[in-house]
């Protein structure tokens, strides 16, 4: 176990000069590096407690907040498309290999992030070293009433910029803790409202990780799940990944737990687990790279990764 790894805080330009925040910790000699991709209401200082198990445990960890989430400002709610969005956690692998020099990095994409996490599994072949999705929204019980859906789908073709309620305003959909209640409540950075064209790109993200499930190379998965989960189906998503002809794939669900699982009154069982799991997989012999020295992003070295797979 390494000492405790505080993070840094960076602002990372990214390929259209959109500047992301992110939280990232660095062990002095890491053992791997893991790329954290937190949900559509969350933001970053959620997962701060298992970003900081997996850094002590040797893992070198970015945890950037989505763009027009979290710290960051710009473009509140909105994603241009889905493939901006990848395109931006192609921009965040380069930023880890520029500081560490592994060019594979391990993927933890807790719900909404999850189904970005296999996304990005067919954008970058070859970049994902390992897949944990936790309590992944590649099938949410929680969706818009159908009239919101009709304004959405006008809103689109207008152009419009319109914004939507995220229909997840309930804190008791996260967790029965409650002290975690209050802190999801009092939050002020948590998105509540998000675009149609945010909207759209989530529906095409949607596409494209069932399409890379079949498609892509496969790599090691894990599914964790929670018993009480009321904003994901378990039985379609356990099916999903039991249907995947991956040879490494395997299904972790915690009795009692709720859709947060790092929220959790004893949260430690999962923390454990998913740190294992990840220091469990092959290590990688880290190439030469440039670490910087300030908080400036690194991305402008490497060319944008090819877009036209995507749409």
């Amino acid at each position: 176990m390494f000492p405790m790894v505080p993070f840094e805080s960076l602002r990372i330009r990214l390929s259209d000069r959109y500047e992301s925040y992110a939280r990232w910790w660095q062990p002095v000699r890491p053992r791997g590096a893991v790329l954290y991709l937190h949900g559509i209401q969350s933001h970053g200082l959620w997962f701060e407690a298992s970003a900081r198990r997996l850094a002590e445990a040797g893992f070198a960890v970015l945890l950037p907040d989505r763009r027009g989430s979290g710290r960051n400002d710009a473009d509140r709610g909105h994603l241009p498309s889905a493939k901006r969005l990848l395109a931006d956690l192609s921009d965040c692998i380069n930023e880890i290999h520029v500081r560490t020099g592994f060019t594979r990095v391990h993927i933890v994409g807790v719900s909404w992030g999850g189904k970005l996490a296999l996304a990005l599994l067919g954008y970058l072949p070859g970049r994902v070293a390992s897949l944990a999705l936790v309590a992944p929204g590649l099938y949410p019980k929680v969706d818009l009433p159908f009239y919101q859906k009709i304004k959405v789908a006008w809103s689109i073709i207008n152009r419009s910029s319109a914004l939507f309620p995220i229909p997840l305003q309930d804190a008791e959909l996260f967790t029965v803790n409650p002290d975690r209640q209050v802190f999801i409540l009092n939050d002020s950075l948590a998105l509540h409202h998000v675009t149609s064209g945010f909207l759209r790109a989530s529906r095409r993200l949607d596409r494209i990780a069932h399409c890379a499930a079949r498609a892509a190379e496969p790599c090691p998965l894990r599914l964790f799940l929670a018993e009480h989960d009321r904003i994901i189906d378990n039985r379609k998503t356990r099916d999903f990944v039991r249907g995947l002809d991956w040879p490494e794939r395997d299904i972790v669900e915690y009795q009692g737990a709720h859709h947060t699982l790092e929220f959790e009154p004893d949260p430690e069982p999962f923390l454990r687990d998913l740190v294992d799991w990840i220091a469990s997989q092959p290590a990688e012999r880290p190439l030469a790279a440039s670490l910087p020295t300030n908080d400036h992003s690194y991305t402008d070295r490497f060319p944008a990764a090819r877009l036209e797979n995507v749409e």
